[in-house]
Parts: structure tokens; C-alpha cells; sequence
């Protein structure tokens, strides 16, 4: 596959005057990085929440705010969808709240392509505020999905701590997961920031954090925003020392640029100094290792 320039949000959460206001909001974002010639462009966790400021009423209501972006889940997908379109690029849409038939809410991370197709992942595990404050069900399907770019996975935020889900993913070929975060203490950041660079180390690839940054005290989710957006990889090879091959100034709206080069991966793989990808089953210590099944989805 051909290396290409990733784009990490370090997104500021802000109240937003209109939806036509977050749409332009949204336009100028992913203008600026593709005229850094960004063919995947990410955003965190969670980013859609702002658009909650848009209903007053519900302010300061946990379920309030909820509902009130979920029902305006389509029209935020379109504006992905055609600012993907439009700009030629990839594009990992801020998660948000989905409504399942059910009645099951799930936190879902949806992907678009430069065709307009869509796929998501939801979010398998959650935090003790999604499920214990906010009733935020897990999703029940690791997936993975083949693009030009090559095959892409998502570990939101917490999944990422559990190595598991991201073994399913390289497993199955990933070169790149991708983790979309919003933590609210420097803790939180460092422990998905460290989830991801275990996660980079165990299976040889990529893996980007990418958070929501700033203060929101008007949100009753998203309050305190810490973070830095980040590129990490194998510390080894031809990989910096400590494997952060980008990393945002803390805190800092901005974008966050890097290079993947999916042929990197197979180098790791093959020749590094360790082959922990290779090794993994050796640490059960003759059981079989647990086996989770990952879905295949194609959007190229």
C-alpha cells in the first residue's frame, strides 16, 4: 500500500449558534487539513456532543442531551459524508450517541470514504460514567474495515485498554487502529495513551489518539477535556525510541499531522528487533490463546 498523511483532530469542544454554524464549523476543519493534503482525516470521541448546545431545555440533563443529538444523527452523517465526497478524503467522523432498534443507545464511531460509503464501529466496553450515569450500552461486533488506504480498525477510547479487541483487528490485517478519545483528567489521557502505545507495541502497527481538548462547562458530558493527539508506533527499528512518531501540544486545538506507511508494518513484523506480533501465542504457555471474531467490511 502507498504511505499517506493522516490528520488528528485535537478538537475544542465549543457551543455552536446553529446547526448550519456546526456545519461550517465542521467545513473549515476538514478544509484546513486536506489542503495539507490529508487523505485520512480523524476526529475524537464524542466530538457531536456540542451540538447539544443547540437545545438549552436540555442542558444540565444527561439523558436530555442525549436524545437531542441522537435525533439529529442523520443530518450530522450527511455533512460527513459530503465533506468526504467533496474533499476526495477519508474521514473518521466524531462518535456520538446511535439509538438501536431495541431501545439500546450505543456510542458509535462511523468511517466515510472519498465514494460516500459508511461503515462503524461501536463501542465494546464502557467507562462507569457511559454505563453507570448515562445507560451507554456496548456494542456486541468488532469490525474492520478494507479501504484504499488499507485495513483500518477502531478502538474507542476505553477499548483500547483491552488488548483483545485491537488483537482482533491487526489480526486480521490491520496496519492502523484508530482510537478516538475524550477523557476528562490527565489520568484518563495517560491511560488511554498508554493502552494505544501497548496496543502499537504488541501488534507491530499503528495506533492514533485522538481527543477532544478544552473546557466546557456549560456540557454536563463533556465538562473537562485533557489531551494530545498522537501518531504512536513499535519503538523499534526505524521507529523514534520511545515509538511517538507525532504528538500535539497539550491541550492546544489544532491538527495533528503524520505519515502512515502501511509497508512499515510488514517490516516490523518480519524484522524487527522482537517479533512480538508473532510471538503473542507463546504467552499462554500451550492453551490455546482466546479468539475473538472480527468482521470484515469493505468500503473501497
Amino acid at each position: 500500500m502507498t504511505a499517506f498523511t493522516i490528520a488528528l483532530a485535537q478538537y475544542p469542544i465549543e457551543p455552536v449558534a446553529s446547526f448550519s454554524a456546526w456545519e461550517e464549523r465542521m467545513a473549515h476543519w476538514v478544509s484546513q487539513a486536506t489542503h495539507a493534503n490529508a487523505r485520512l482525516l480523524a476526529f475524537p470521541e464524542y466530538a457531536g456532543m456540542e451540538l447539544a448546545s443547540l437545545d438549552p431545555a436540555s442542558m444540565g440533563d444527561l439523558q436530555g442531551t442525549l436524545r437531542f443529538v441522537e435525533s439529529l444523527s442523520h443530518r450530522i452523517d450527511e455533512h460527513y459524508r459530503a465533506l468526504a465526497v467533496a474533499h476526495g478524503v477519508h474521514i473518521l467522523a466524531g462518535t456520538m450517541p446511535r439509538a438501536l432498534a431495541d431501545g439500546r443507545v450505543v456510542n458509535r464511531a462511523r468511517f466515510f470514504t472519498p465514494a460516500g460509503r459508511c461503515g462503524y464501529q461501536d463501542k465494546i466496553v464502557m467507562t462507569r460514567f457511559e454505563r453507570e450515569d448515562w445507560g451507554i450500552s456496548g456494542g456486541d461486533r468488532i469490525r474492520l474495515f478494507e479501504t484504499a488506504l488499507g485495513r483500518i480498525g477502531i478502538s474507542t477510547c476505553y477499548d483500547i485498554e483491552f488488548p483483545f479487541i485491537a488483537r482482533a483487528q491487526a489480526e486480521a490485517g490491520a496496519a492502523l487502529i484508530l482510537s478516538p478519545s475524550c477523557t476528562d483528567t490527565m489520568q484518563g489521557y495517560w491511560r488511554v495513551r498508554i493502552g494505544a502505545q501497548a496496543r502499537a507495541l504488541e501488534n507491530q502497527c499503528f495506533v492514533a489518539q485522538v481527543p477532544i481538548v478544552g473546557m466546557a462547562p456549560w456540557s454536563p458530558v463533556l465538562d473537562a477535556n485533557y489531551g494530545a493527539a498522537a501518531l504512536f508506533a513499535p519503538p523499534d527499528g526505524d521507529s523514534p525510541d520511545d515509538g511517538v512518531l507525532a504528538i500535539g501540544a497539550l491541550g492546544e486545538a489544532q491538527w495533528v499531522y503524520a505519515t502512515v506507511d502501511p509497508d512499515r508494518v510488514a517490516h516490523w513484523r518480519s524484522g524487527g528487533t522482537v517479533r512480538a506480533f508473532a510471538h503473542w501465542p507463546e504467552q499462554f504457555v500451550g492453551n490455546q490463546p482466546p479468539a475473538l471474531a472480527c468482521e470484515m467490511i469493505d468500503l473501497r
